[in-house]
């Protein structure tokens, strides 16, 4: 079959070249345009599938283009027995990167990754953008920086304001830029996304129960476990769970073994609905101290201030993430998340721990030091959405 392929052309103008990864429907090759020489990524799915699903995340990318951190769609149609999508070719995924930095991320690299995430700075992003550019000028003149700086617009927050939830919230589904853009963070893979309010009324959809479990378990919310109908609130809660990963390294439900995936289901979310945020939080982020710093601020703090105001300044460091998913555990089925409370959480620990907005990620530092070899690089190339080190001078 991949012989065959190698040899397909779609929509005219697409080479299809090797596979690359896989979606929740369909896998995903590198592609390349014949006419203008533009690397891309194409998605397959057979028509024959029983359930397709590929031409319903086609709409749903082209419904949320123009959004930062969205991939653009350059075509979508059939070719033979598959149905076909060709994308905008993105970078390596946050777990792809996660593994290449030895499943290590500092805190600075884990905040500056929420602010890309999930939160949005102010609402009215499109008329900050006209008025920052001016006439004649679109978005495409700003650097990644200026970009970010003029909007910091979230991807989760994005999708909620166009009326969906994605369901499927994990670092595979997060992937790098390329080139120029190679600092910002894409959201993919809408296969799992819903529509949760009508896009003319706003009319919330109902609340239901006995729901099976949508997207992935490990980072499934506790009320997704219990089968209540997703919304907004789930993504969050997701996302915190992405976050606390790339704090600690693994989750405390990763590994539980059971005979069947309905058993590991239960047991996943057992684990989970047992470990209290405060237990999940503790000790982090405490990575961002060596154990000198630690030890010279509670000499600082006993001398001067007290024991009373040392506990205080600790808990600075472990409430940010905790009350993050304190807060998503509080909301309401069809309440609308304070974005810019929880944005506010972490932005405030960057700023007490004295971090600047240089998007210099750990694997940005990791790559000046060592070179990935090609065996690893072709070995990360086959299992996710990402492009060796050659083509792309990103990873």
């Amino acid at each position: 079959m991949f012989a065959v392929l190698m040899e397909l052309r779609v929509g005219g103008r697409f080479r299809l070249g090797r596979k690359i990864g896989s979606g929740s429907f369909g896998d995903i090759y590198l592609g390349q345009n014949i006419l203008t020489q533009e690397e891309v990524a194409i998605k397959l799915e057979c028509v024959k599938t029983k359930h397709p699903q590929l031409h319903i995340e086609a709409r749903l990318y082209k419904l949320m283009s123009g959004g930062i951190g969205i991939p653009q769609v350059k075509w979508c149609g059939y070719e033979g027995e598959y149905n076909v999508m060709v994308m905008e070719l993105l970078g390596p995924s946050l777990e792809d990167l996660f593994n290449f930095c030895s499943r290590k991320f500092t805190l600075k690299t884990v905040l500056l990754l929420a602010d890309q995430m999930e939160y949005q700075r102010g609402p009215f992003v499109s008329v900050v953008i006209s008025k920052a550019l001016g006439k004649g000028s679109s978005i495409e003149h700003l650097t990644v920086h200026e970009v970010n700086q003029l909007v910091k617009l979230s991807r989760i927050e994005y999708i909620h304001s166009r009326d969906f939830i994605h369901r499927d919230i994990k670092p595979d589904n997060f992937l790098m830029g390329l080139g120029k853009k190679g600092n910002l963070v894409y959201i993919i893979d809408f296969g799992l996304a819903k529509k949760y309010r009508c896009s003319r009324t706003h009319a919330h959809i109902p609340y239901r129960e006995n729901k099976n479990l949508t997207g992935t378990a490990r980072y499934a919310s506790v009320n997704t476990h219990l089968g209540i109908e997703q919304s907004r609130r789930d993504d969050i809660e997701s996302l915190g769970y992405v976050l606390m990963y790339f704090n600690r390294g693994t989750l405390p439900w990763q590994g539980l073994k059971a005979a069947t995936k309905r058993q590991k289901y239960d047991k996943i979310s057992e684990k989970k609905m047992s470990t209290p945020v405060e237990e999940l939080c503790a000790g982090y982020p405490g990575r961002s101290f060596c154990y000198f710093d630690c030890f010279a601020l509670i000499l600082l703090c006993v001398h001067y201030l007290g024991f009373l105001f040392l506990e205080f300044t600790l808990s600075l460091f472990l409430e940010a993430f905790a009350a993050y998913l304190k807060y998503c555990k509080c909301l309401g089925f069809e309440e609308q998340p304070d974005y810019s409370h929880l944005r506010q959480l972490f932005r405030n620990l960057f700023h007490r721990q004295g971090f600047t907005y240089d998007y210099v990620f750990d694997w940005n530092l990791l790559k000046t030091a060592k070179r990935m070899q090609p065996s690893q690089v072709q070995q990360i190339a086959q299992q996710r959405m990402t492009i060796e080190q050659e083509i792309t001078g990103q990873f």
